[in-house]
C-alpha cells in the first residue's frame, strides 16, 4: 500500500510497535536497517492473483530475512504496507509502517492474520484515495470500513493482535487482500479499474526511477 502521510523526522513519539506503545522509534526501522532490496511484483503477475501458503515454521533466519528485506523494500518504494507476494513470496505475511487519522504510527509485521470487520450494521465506510506499490503510479477511491483487528503470529509464532482505525484500518484490509489473491483494483468498477491501470500505464516508469533514486542514495549512506 502506498503511503499517504509525511514520515520524515529521526525519532516518532506515538508509535505501537507490534501493537504496543514504545516511547521513542527510529524513523527507519531497525529491519529495514538489516534488509536487502527485493523486486516489487506488479499487478498481472501470476503470484498477485492466488491465495498464498499459511507460514508453518517460525523462527527461522530465512523469515527474519524475509521481514527485514520486506521493510526495506517498503520504506525505499514510499510504502505503508508491503505483502510477501509483492516481493513474489508465496507466503501470508505483511510488514506495515503505518500512522492512524490519530497521528499514532503503527510498525510491524504479522504472519496468518485473519480479519475482523465490523458488523454490516456497525461498520461505517470511508473512501478514500488508495495506492498500492505493485500499482505504480496508480490511485483510485475506494471504500473500506474505518476499524479493523487482525489476529495472527509473529515470526517466532506468539499470537499478535492489532488493531487500526482510520487510514492504519484501511492498510490492514489492503494488505489482507493481497494474502487472498486480490489488490485494490478487485474493488473497482470495471471503468475504474480502466483508469487506474491507464494511471499506472502512464506514471510507473516515473515511480520506477524514484524507486531506484531512493535505492541509490541509501546505498551510498
Amino acid at each position: 500500500m502506498s503511503v499517504r502521510h509525511d514520515q520524515a523526522g529521526s525519532v516518532d513519539r506515538r508509535v505501537r510497535v507490534q501493537g504496543q506503545p514504545v516511547d521513542t522509534y527510529p524513523s527507519l526501522p531497525p529491519e529495514a536497517e538489516r534488509g536487502s532490496m527485493r523486486r516489487i511484483t506488479v499487478v498481472g503477475e501470476e503470484v498477485l492473483s492466488r491465495p498464498c501458503r499459511d507460514v508453518t515454521e517460525f523462527g527461522s533466519p530465512e523469515l527474519s530475512e524475509l521481514i527485514d528485506d520486506m521493510f526495506l523494500t517498503m520504506y525505499v518504494a514510499d510504502g505503508a504496507g508491503l505483502a510477501a507476494n509483492q516481493v513474489g513470496v508465496d507466503l501470508r505475511l505483511f510488514v506495515y509502517d503505518c500512522p492512524d487519522d490519530h497521528g499514532i504510527r503503527h510498525v510491524g509485521h504479522i504472519l496468518n492474520p485473519v480479519l475482523d470487520l465490523p458488523d454490516p450494521g456497525n461498520r461505517r465506510l470511508v473512501d478514500e484515495f488508495e495506492g498500492c506499490l505493485s500499482v505504480p503510479g496508480a490511485a483510485m477511491t475506494v471504500p473500506r470500513t474505518d476499524h479493523a483487528v487482525a489476529r495472527g503470529l509473529d515470526k517466532d509464532g506468539n499470537p499478535l493482535v492489532i488493531e487500526g482505525t482510520g487510514y492504519f484500518a484501511r492498510c490492514l484490509q489492503h494488505e489482507t487482500d493481497h494474502l487472498v489473491g486480490h489488490t485494490y483494483l478487485d474493488r473497482l468498477s470495471k471503468r475504474d479499474r480502466k483508469d487506474a491501470l491507464r494511471q499506472m500505464e502512464e506514471r510507473r516508469e516515473d515511480v520506477f526511477t524514484q524507486r531506484a533514486i531512493k535505492a541509490a542514495d541509501l546505498d551510498g549512506q
